[in-house]
């Protein structure tokens, strides 16, 4: 059976095909469920789509790690529920589709409508995954949970399933077309990569050829963010040409096509580039990368380092900036935010692992979901529009979020891929590294001087010498046996994975290493994801995600002014013990998470400032345009949208490299 569907993956089959040939292969699938999709959501107190929404999420975390394959389909799903609703609304507009059902039909039409359009998207798209016995499986099971036949595949007539089953073969056709090239896997046409690979288990870096570009990695095996082995152990850049998928809200104004190579490069939002080792920006190239070594050194919960880690103390930023020191009182309630005083380097590990959505995670677009369904639940929360006007029910708030959310996400993933593509920038592992061979960079008269080393920092940064190494210095352990390691770097940092042997018992900890084995703080199967650095994924998700909750709440903060996550002490990091004490993360508004989600991807070892601010300031821009637009087709002023491929008319085109 699942030959069977993989076979029909690959056939350049048309869905109304497809959805004929399903009914026979679902009959197979009707066995005991194994999944555990849709658990968090109970279908006696969520709507419809939220059920969809969570099957989805589900299957993600059964899935590999593709942001932004999984931004598309969190957009696609939301554009499938929020078509299906309009359909029975006198006012609102689909987005790919604008069927007019009888509005009086009762709401039970309206949820099999949505049923059957998830249920037949979300079969198609997750039929080759890793997770796909046990994610197809959830889907069945949630169709009959809801009382529907899943072999119903018909798309003639005017019922409710048939619209549904309509609706998911529009938007099957037109995720053959929207450039992401899912009949192929979602591979890659022609980027190549311009550096040889760097093998973190060997010391330093000395195959990069291009120390502003991106490093591809070898690892003995991969296993990606969400848990799942690859099958080599070097996996290539994840859509560096996604720029020129079909967006949402993204205009032909945004756009600037480069061309390199003789191929196109999309670009939205073009940040412009980022600082180059050796040209326009070398100070803050050194300065970044930097910055990225020094903060690993604080990852040490026994260094005595006590910080508040409440909203008293933490947010309140300007955008693009870390410049906020916190409130003086909850925004909501007015009442003084309670301290709450932990380790600084439990706080720091703790910000790093929950932010990084991994393992079994449902990845960063995902993880936004999850945090508006949490802020859907909240008894706080009144679901008006922009906070104003009359309330609505669930389900009609839900389809509304989704899709300005979804939308947001999905334009994230094209908006920033495509600058990760065309800009193709270096990873930190690969910058520190690099810059640690050549020496240090601060001192043109003292040793291992090189214009292109690592700036020196005192009982951080040093050059390793015969008086650090003599027998009881701070370097003795660093020198190698017959001194040969004396004129190298040592850094004070997180030691790595070596000094792990039990990841439920042991903590690396902090202490003096050579630079040129320097590890994000990171699993060791995983160390870096496998694409650019340039811009932050992570940031520009966050801001976007902050911004699209921000204007559909009519608030910027959390219900009650207070969102909260629960890290247990010794049980929630996962490749080292830890946290030594329980640490609770706490946000006044969605700005705030955003901003610290950032800031985590630094203690994390994987991107620099200059990663993250550019990527805060697109995802400002996104975020408003995604939710306007949404707002647009809520309140019928919005027009039916194709596959966009007749984007490039009115972009800015360049010329480069």
């Amino acid at each position: 059976m699942r030959e069977l569907i993989l076979r029909f993956r690959y056939t350049a089959i048309r869905p109304s095909l497809f959805l004929g040939l399903m009914a026979l292969v679902l009959v197979g699938l009707v066995v005991p469920a194994t999944s555990r999709a849709a658990e968090p959501a109970d279908s006696a107190e969520h709507s419809v789509a939220r059920l969809w929404n969570e099957a989805l999420l589900e299957a993600i975390r059964n899935d590999f790690a593709r942001p932004t394959v999984h931004a598309r389909n969190l957009y696609h799903l939301s554009v499938a529920m929020w078509d299906a609703w309009a359909a029975y609304d006198p006012r609102a507009q689909g987005v790919i589709t604008n069927a007019s059902m009888n509005p009086g039909r009762n709401e039970a039409a309206r949820e099999e409508t949505i049923s059957y359009a998830a249920f037949r998207l979300l079969t198609w798209r997750f039929a080759q995954s890793p997770g796909a016995a046990d994610s197809l499986q959830s889907f069945v099971d949630l169709m009959v949970e809801l009382g529907y036949d899943p072999d119903f595949t018909s798309t003639e007539g005017d019922s409710p399933a048939a619209l549904g089953n309509r609706i998911a073969e529009v938007l099957i056709e037109l995720g053959l077309t929207d450039g992401a090239n899912e009949l192929d896997g979602y591979g890659n046409r022609y980027y190549q990569p311009a550096n040889r690979p760097l093998l973190p288990v060997l010391p330093g870096n000395p195959n990069i050829n291009d120390p502003n570009r991106w490093q591809p990695l070898a690892l003995d095996f991969f296993i990606d963010q969400a848990g799942r082995p690859l099958p080599t152990g070097e996996p290539e850049f994840l859509s560096p040409e996604w720029g020129a998928v079909t967006p949402f809200s993204l205009t032909p104004a945004d756009l600037t096509i480069y061309e390199r190579g003789g191929h196109e490069w999309w670009v939205y939002h073009d940040p412009g580039p980022p600082p180059y080792l050796g040209g326009e920006g070398d100070a803050d190239y050194k300065a970044g990368f930097t910055q990225v070594a020094l903060w690993s050194g604080l990852l040490d919960p026994t260094d005595g380092e006590m910080i508040d880690i409440s909203p008293a103390s933490r947010g309140n930023n300007t955008l693009g900036t870390n410049d906020g020191s916190g409130w003086e009182r909850n925004p909501v309630t007015g009442q003084p935010y309670a301290p709450q005083w932990v380790p600084a380097g439990d706080y720091y590990r703790v910000l790093a692992e929950f932010w990084a959505d991994g393992p079994d995670s449902e990845t960063p677009p995902g993880h936004w979901f999850t945090i508006a369904n949490f802020v859907s639940d909240h008894p706080g929360l009144e679901r008006r529009v922009e906070g104003r006007g009359r309330p609505l029910g669930a389900l009609e708030w839900d389809v509304l979020t989704y899709l300005a959310l979804g939308g947001a996400m999905h334009d994230v993933a094209v908006a920033s891929w495509g600058v990760k593509g065309w800009y193709d920038y270096i990873r930190p592992i690969s910058a520190i590294r690099f810059m640690c061979d050549n020496g240090q960079s601060l001192d043109p008269q003292g040793p291992s001087y090189h214009p292109d080393g690592i700036p020196l920092q005192p009982g951080s940064i040093e050059v390793i010498s015969a008086e650090s190494a003599a027998p009881g210095g701070r370097h003795a352990h660093l020198a190698g046996d017959s001194g040969q390691h004396i004129g190298k770097i040592a850094l004070r940092a997180w030691r790595g994975p070596d000094y792990i042997q039990d990841p439920e018992t042991d903590t690396a900890g902090v202490g003096w290493i050579r630079c040129e084995n320097w590890w994000p703080y990171q699993r060791p199967s995983f160390v870096t994801p496998p694409f650019a650095g340039y811009v932050s994924g992570h940031s520009t998700y966050s801001r976007a995600a902050a911004h699209v909750l921000t204007r559909l709440t009519g608030s910027p903060y959390f219900p009650g002014g207070l969102g909260e996550f629960h890290a247990p002490r010794n049980e929630f990091l996962v490749f080292e013990n830890g946290p030594s004490v329980d640490v609770t993360l706490q946000w006044a508004s969605y700005y705030d998470a955003a901003d610290e989600c950032s800031l985590s991807r630094i203690y994390g070892g994987i991107h620099p400032t200059a990663d993250d601010i550019p990527g805060r300031l697109m995802g400002a821009a996104i975020g408003e345009q995604a939710v306007a637009l949404a707002l647009r087709h809520f309140n019928g002023r919005a027009t039916l949208r194709g596959n966009g491929r007749t984007g490039s008319p009115g972009a800015n085109r360049r010329v480069h490299r």
